[in-house]
This record gives structure tokens, sequence and C-alpha cells, in this order.
């Protein structure tokens, strides 16, 4: 490691979203007494862009925070906006935090955004953009996917669907396009210019009917239209996928990440792209660990992949909440530094780290 910062939190935590000023939020799940949501500033270190040496001060500090009387399964900060909007059981229905000015430390709630035949469905999958006015993207099963706008709960879109699969996974594109991935792996594009359209994507290779899916976008370079952008699929067995938009019908790469074993479903499966690298990518949810990979070398076989690196630190943590290994829950990547990391696990650690890489790797 180049660098390595641990803070304990009070519940079992699924959620990293950064957050206006560098600022981090973090969200509990499952507690009955309420679940906290609280807003931490990162320590000095992650918050200059070059390395300023040793730092007396390495801890996460609380900013401020709140309580959802739902567990919150989804996080998302509004950007340009201090809202914040969160989804969880036993509905689809979204939260909306309102995330208090500096002389107050307190995350409000403010009025919910309420949704058609939400009782009973899932909780929904959400992605938040600031187009015309900030938009959430929201849906829990393919035929219900919407956009609404945050502040005057206007709704903007509604997606056509042919089918009702359960999502896993949502995205804007850009401000016109979205992307859509179901449990089972398959992609949809939607364009909210041509309310009726529904491009389906490649189907994922055959696999047991069981296996279920999540996927990742890519922010790619300033002035690079996002369709250039690969999409990466992560199974429930462990299995990648990355496909160009511009070209559904055929893989950009197959490759089989180093897991334990398969896991039952994919509430905690996690693929994402390194905004500052190119090719890398990182892979948790099977167990205590965080796997980072180089695509680069990737090709059509479908062979395991070896992790350029392997963040253990959760793994060593103790027992989760339970009293099984503990689990990684969520990870991001930092914005601007490369090879920095956050991770959450059930046992209540946020780990921020970043590792040092040989030259001529990614």
């Amino acid at each position: 490691y180049r660098d390595l910062h641990t803070f304990e939190l009070q519940a079992p935590t699924r959620l990293i979203e950064w957050a206006r000023g560098s600022r981090v939020c973090v969200a509990g799940y499952g507690q009955s007494d309420g679940n906290e949501i609280l807003q931490l500033i990162p320590p000095p270190t992650l918050l200059t862009k070059e390395s300023q040496g040793l730092c007396p001060e390495r801890d996460f500090k609380v900013e401020c925070g709140g309580f959802s009387e739902h567990p919150v399964y989804s996080l998302k900060y509004v950007p340009d906006t201090s809202l914040l909007v969160t989804s969880g059981p036993p509905d689809s229905s979204l939260q909306v935090w309102q995330v208090s000015a500096e002389d107050s430390d307190v995350i409000k709630s403010v009025s919910p955004i309420a949704t058609e035949n939400g009782t009973g469905q899932s909780w929904a999958k959400i992605a938040t953009i600031s187009a015309r006015a900030p938009w959430v993207l929201h849906g829990s099963r393919l035929d219900r996917v919407q956009i609404t706008e945050v502040e005057s709960r206007k709704n903007v879109y509604t997606a056509a669907s042919r089918g009702s699969e359960e999502l896993s996974s949502l995205a804007f594109l850009d401000c016109h396009t979205l992307l859509l991935c179901c449990i089972t792996g398959r992609l949809c594009l939607a364009d909210i210019r041509q309310p009726q359209s529904l491009v389906e994507a490649m189907s994922v290779p055959s696999a047991p009917c069981n296996e279920q899916w999540c996927m990742g976008t890519r922010h790619g370079a300033q002035g690079l239209e996002s369709s250039s952008q690969p999409v990466a699929r992560l199974s429930s067995r462990g299995l990648l996928t990355l496909t160009d938009l511009r070209k559904t019908s055929e893989f950009l790469a197959l490759a089989k990440a180093r897991v334990p074993s398969p896991v039952s479903g994919a509430e905690f499966l996690c693929v994402s792209w390194a905004p500052a690298l190119e090719g890398c990518l990182a892979v948790s949810g099977f167990d205590g660990i965080v796997r980072v990979y180089d695509t680069q070398s990737w090709d059509s076989s479908g062979r395991e992949a070896e992790p350029i690196f392997v963040h253990k630190g959760h793994a060593f943590g103790g027992a989760g909440g339970s009293g099984d290994p503990p689990l990684v829950t969520v990870h991001t990547w930092h914005l601007q530094k490369p090879r920095t990391l956050l991770s959450a696990a059930n046992d209540g650690s946020l780990h921020v780290w970043d590792w040092v890489q040989p030259c001529g790797k990614c």
C-alpha cells in the first residue's frame, strides 16, 4: 500500500457516494431502530491532489448526519445541489434528503417521491444527473423506469418496455441516454427524446438460469462520446463481460474473476471502472476482498483473469454482523486520485486505500 485509512461505523454499510467538496456520504441498512446517513470529511491526505507526505490527522470526521426509517439500499448525491436521494425496502419509493448548511450538523428528510404501485415492488435502483434540472432516474423493473425532477417532483420520462424483468443497475450515459441492466444480464438502451424506443444490447453468455448480473459504466475522458465507453457486466459466479454499445453484436472481452465461490444473488455485487486509469476495473461482493483488474490484455477466451491488486483489509477485520466473515458490500474509486479506492463491509468497516503499482502496469 501507498496509504491506508480505516474508519469504524456503528452499523453495516452498503453505500459510499462522493458529494460536493470531496465529502463522502455513507448509509446503513437493516436496522430496526433507524439507519444512519452520514456525511464524512475524508482525511486531509485525500483532499490534496498530490501527496503531502506524513499528515498528523488520518481519520474521517463526521460532518453531519440523519436517520432513515427505511433501510438504505441505494444512495445518490444530486449534482450541483445539497440533496441526496435514497431508496430501500419495503417498496420502490424514494426519499429525498437536504444536507444542511455549515451552521447545522443535521441531514433533514424532505418530502418523498412516491411511485405508482410502489407497494409490493422491490426497492428502486437510482441514478442522478443535473441536466436542465436535477433529475433522478429510478425503477425496480424494466417496465417501471422513470425520470423525476427532484425539486418539483415532475415526471420527465417513462420508459417503454416489452418486459418486466427486475433491474439490478441503471445509469445515465449522458443527459439524453439511459442504460438499464436486468438481473438476467440483459442490457437495454433508451433515449428520452424517443419515449417509445428501448434498444436491447447483446445478451450475456449461456449461463445457469439462477445466475444474476450487475453492470458498471465508465465515464470517459472529456470530449469522448459516452457510447464509446465499454460497459462491464459481472455475474454472481464471477464472469465478466465487456461490451461496446456502438457494436453490441459481439463482446469486447470475456474473463472470469478469481472469486472463492458463486454468490446466491446480486445484492452486493459491485463492478466499477477506474475514472483516471485506462482499462482498470474493480470487483467486490463475493467475500471480504476487493480485486482490481487490468482489462487491456483481456480477450474473448473467458479465461480466469489475474488481479493486479487485491485489498484484503476487510477480510481480516473480524466477523460480520451474522458471525460470518466480513463481506464487502460496496466500493468506489476516488474521482481524481488514480489508484485510490474506498470500500465498506457488513461489519461497519470503511477503508480508503491507495496501492503502489510497479512501472509499466495500470
